[in-house]
């Protein structure tokens, strides 16, 4: 106990500690949750296909990027998950039919065209911009000259 001066109503004050042992299963029970919240946002990650981020995952689940990279287990499964989908990604399951790397030789032909077109399109709208100018300073020039009309 611990004497209070002052107030004459309260002289003593229990200061107790408390219980640390509710503090820690608090503490325990909020940890848990956040790695079940977290390991739910994995799974509904994989599950609809998308790609495995720490940012995604951390959305999915509702918990911190932070408490996923500090919880070591989530964070091993979350990067060897990323690593398998970069893998599959740059591993084609299947050869590209001929028929659709016409199509893509195609799309690259036109893209071709399109690039060179607008390039020359370009260049066009400068030069019009150009000729614009020059024939804008011109009639303000004309417009300050002095006329040659006679003033009586």
């Amino acid at each position: 106990m611990q004497i209070v001066q002052g107030h004459p109503r309260l002289r003593r004050v229990d200061v107790g500690r408390g219980n640390p042992e509710n503090l820690r299963r608090a503490a325990q029970a909020k940890r848990e949750a956040a790695l079940a919240r977290a390991e739910n946002g994995l799974r509904a990650s994989i599950k609809r296909g998308e790609p495995i981020t720490f940012e995604g995952v951390a959305a999915a689940g509702g918990v911190s990027k932070d408490f996923l990279y500090r919880t070591t287990d989530l964070r091993c499964r979350i990067v060897e998950l990323r690593e398998q989908q970069s893998k599959r990604a740059r591993t084609p399951d299947r050869p590209v039919p001929e028929a659709q790397r016409d199509t893509s030789s195609v799309i690259r032909t036109l893209t071709t065209k399109l690039t060179e077109e607008r390039a020359r399109h370009r260049a066009e709208v400068s030069e019009l911009k150009a000729a614009l100018a020059a024939a804008h300073g011109r009639l303000l020039e004309l417009s300050r000259a002095p006329s040659d009309r006679n003033t009586t």
